[in-house]
């Protein structure tokens, strides 16, 4: 963290209140008026003010809140339909949030590190009050990022209750990414994603016949191809057949000169 505030250019500091638990910090805005969300023209009269309590980053350990005077503005043009709006601080916090946005920066690597129960628990270590729920509600609540169009995936079985509940993951061997999780390991399921994403070209696959299957119907124009366990896996097996097959003739050979012994083997 570089500064105290979490947006030096759009916030003033008017004072700051310690107290033996936190400390809190009394912020505005810097702007003279506001875009207004409907019509992105800027207002300058003001209707009214409010505060929003904020909690952000700690200071060297100690819990931090932001009390932040936010105004109300006239919207000024008059086919707009919205009359009166809230300024809007992108840099610092959502529209409705509780937390600063680098605050949810924290809840987010956090949460998806560890989880509810560790996560919280490392962020109350750091200074944010938190609980397990909260940190789960963030994750759910956070977008997946946009990805790339992908070229050439991984297909494969995962489980998610060893043994017993199994689905599908789907991997970008571009970029070495997990791009979805498919929620069983049926043909049809597979077919259908495959469908919706016709820039796949090459499908890497076990020996599985129903993703086979769903790869010749979802993907015809798809190569698939054996990915690399079990090709070694089937390469190993071929290896494993051939010589419990020849068994009689390797011990044989074993005491036989080396030309006659390469004769001995059937190839």
């Amino acid at each position: 963290m570089n500064t105290i505030l979490p947006a030096p250019d759009a916030l003033e500091l008017v004072q700051l209140l310690p107290s033996p638990d936190e400390i809190t910090a009394v912020v505005r805005s810097r702007a003279m008026g506001s875009c207004c969300p409907c019509c992105q023209q800027v207002a300058t009269r003001i209707h009214s003010r409010y505060q929003r309590r904020l909690l952000d980053l700690p200071w060297h350990g100690v819990r931090m809140r932001l009390e932040l005077h936010v105004r109300r503005f006239f919207c000024e043009t008059a086919a707009c339909r919205r009359q009166i709006f809230t300024e809007r601080l992108p840099a610092v916090v959502a529209p409705y949030a509780r937390r600063t946005v680098r605050l949810d920066a924290w809840f987010t690597v956090v949460g998806l590190a560890l989880g509810g129960e560790a996560g919280a628990r490392l962020l109350r270590t750091l200074g944010v009050l938190s609980s397990p729920d909260a940190v789960l509600v963030h994750i759910r609540s956070t977008p997946c990022p946009s990805l790339p169009l992908s070229h050439v995936i991984g297909v494969d079985d995962w489980s998610y209750r060893r043994g017993r509940s199994f689905g599908t993951i789907i991997v970008d061997l571009e970029r070495h990414r997990v791009i979805d999780l498919l929620p069983d390991r049926e043909t049809t399921t597979l077919k259908e994603w495959l469908s919706a994403h016709p820039e796949i070209q090459i499908v890497s696959r076990d020996r599985a016949q129903g993703y086979a299957e769903a790869i010749r119907q979802g993907a015809p124009g798809a190569l698939q191809i054996a990915d690399r366990f079990h090709l070694l896996q089937s390469l190993t097996e071929g290896l494993e057949t051939f010589f419990v097959t020849h068994k009689a003739q390797l011990k044989t050979a074993v005491s036989t000169p080396q030309l006659a012994l390469i004769d001995a083997i059937p190839w």
